[in-house]
């Protein structure tokens, strides 16, 4: 415990000295270029360094993308702004970085493993794995965001459940009952006792603002419940036996208007039918952590902290980011009305997706190490990342990690995206560590977290890449060493 707390100190403190980096750029009325990811984590931490810097009044712009690359770094050089901050990405790209704009004062706010060493004095990284904190759990990118703007100014503390959201939408919630620990621990605090989030212990099912309850139920996948994920008609009988009503008059009810008598009711049957089918670990998930966010508007997606990270993640993926950013730093009006748009779409692709990958076997196909999804010409890119992430929770082998791909003709690359379980975290897999090799020993780049991370390769180099990546999952599942001293 008192070492985990030196290592929580070290963080803050490397925060607060990033902080002041921030601080001396805009005392000196200089312009600062803001890059972060498009997943939900990435909008969140822009969104989160955009209001500290407006509060600032500095002169500032935010470019949300995909990926760093030489062409983005190229454009950086180009620009010649005086500060650059790297949100939810930065330290996979430090080589990269080093070679082509040594001069920029770069401050990279990460997560991420860190790939690359550089001693350049002009790059300032806050990273929770330079202290010995799991960045893939204990903070998001948006979390790191968050600790430098309240070094920037106490007043940004408001902004805690914007960094909660991130994590959440990083699925960091890995702990007993889906739990948030360790620094997002800490945000959890900040943002309780600023009276802008409560925590209880609840049904954990997605959608419990603002979804009818059986379609709830037969929409979960995280528990999966046999009988009734995808089965709405059965999820409708389900309730009718333990005489739970759906709608209050013409209204539907969402799990939030149930009162504690028939919540326990339904937690019971669930459980029990959970049993019947042999799902004894599954009634664990059944109750855990929710994050209500106290100041947002009941019975809408904001209110809950999963719902709103979902909405953030629909803006990235659906190229309309800056809808994601407003909704982060405040806007409730047009911004939002909007947003709930892009969210049906998001959802009517997803769904379409994945009912393509299930349509043929030889779409997904399993290897001795790993699965594939050979999404190719018809997944979009940007969207592989949830499809991937939603199929590996459903695997029959659940210590395989699976690996999705879409290609981008106008680039000449495809890009992966590997998503895993903690199953195989335990036996010792980290796609960041194989995707970052396999990726590399065929002219491409890529990262990440141990258990969620991406690539890019050339179009020719896609079997090559995936049969490097099943043998490096394979040696870890054997418990070789790959990595410094391994070959990929």
């Amino acid at each position: 415990m008192a070492a985990q707390q030196a290592s929580i100190e070290r963080f803050l403190a490397s925060a607060a000295e990033a902080s002041k980096v921030i601080l001396e750029t805009v005392q000196k009325d200089s312009f600062i270029h803001c890059f972060s990811h498009l997943d939900a984590d990435g909008v969140a931490a822009a969104g989160i360094i955009g209001k500290a810097l407006f509060r600032l009044d500095a002169k500032f712009r935010i470019r949300i993308t995909q990926q760093l690359d030489e062409k983005i770094v190229g454009e950086i050089a180009a620009d010649k702004p005086h500060l650059v901050i790297l949100t939810d990405f930065g330290s996979g790209y430090l080589d990269l970085l080093n070679e082509k704009i040594p001069k920029v004062k770069v401050l990279i706010l990460d997560h991420h493993q860190i790939n690359g060493t550089s001693t350049n004095e002009n790059f300032v990284q806050v990273n929770p794995h330079m202290f010995g904190i799991d960045g893939a759990t204990d903070v998001s990118g948006s979390g790191v965001a968050y600790f430098v703007a309240k070094a920037v100014d106490r007043a940004n503390v408001d902004l805690a459940p914007v960094a909660l959201v991130g994590a959440l939408g990083d699925m960091q919630d890995k702990y007993e009952q889906r739990k948030l620990c360790c620094l997002n621990e800490i945000i959890v605090e900040d943002a309780v006792a600023a009276g802008l989030l409560k925590v209880e212990l609840d049904l954990t099912f997605f959608g419990r603002e603002t979804r009818p309850i059986h379609r709830t139920l037969a929409t979960t996948t995280n528990p999966f419940i046999p009988g009734l994920s995808g089965e709405e008609d059965k999820a409708l009988v389900f309730l009718a036996n333990l005489n739970i009503p759906i709608k209050q008059g013409e209204k539907w009810r969402a799990l939030r208007d149930l009162n504690e008598d028939e919540k326990k009711r339904l937690c019971s049957a669930l459980a029990d039918h959970l049993l019947s089918k042999g799902l004894h670990m599954e009634v664990e998930n059944l109750i855990g952590y929710i994050y209500v966010l106290t100041k947002e508007e009941p019975n809408t997606p904001l209110r809950d902290a999963r719902e709103f990270a979902v909405v953030l993640n629909s803006t990235g993926r659906m190229d309309r980011p800056s809808l994601g950013i407003a909704i982060c730093m405040g806007d409730r009006g047009a911004a939002l009305e909007e947003s709930n748009k892009i969210l049906e779409d998001y959802r009517k692709s997803i769904n379409k997706y994945l009912g393509w990958v299930m349509e043929k076997p030889e779409r997904m196909r399993e290897l001795q190490n790993i699965y594939v999804i050979y999404g190719e010409n018809f997944i979009n890119e940007k969207i592989v990342g949830t499809v991937s992430s939603i199929i590996v929770s459903g695997l029959a082998n659940n210590e395989k990690p699976l690996i999705a791909f879409a290609n981008v003709e106008k680039e000449r690359v495809a890009k992966f995206s590997a998503r895993t379980t903690e199953a195989a975290i335990r036996k010792g897999v980290n796609l960041g560590t194989v995707m970052q090799l396999a990726s590399e020993a065929h002219g491409g780049k890529g990262g990440g977290h141990n258990i969620a991370a991406g690539a890019q390769v050339p179009l020719d180099k896609i079997e090559e890449f995936v049969k490097t990546v099943d043998e490096l999952v394979g040696k870890q599942l054997r418990g070789e060493k790959v990595g410094s001293d391994g070959n990929a």
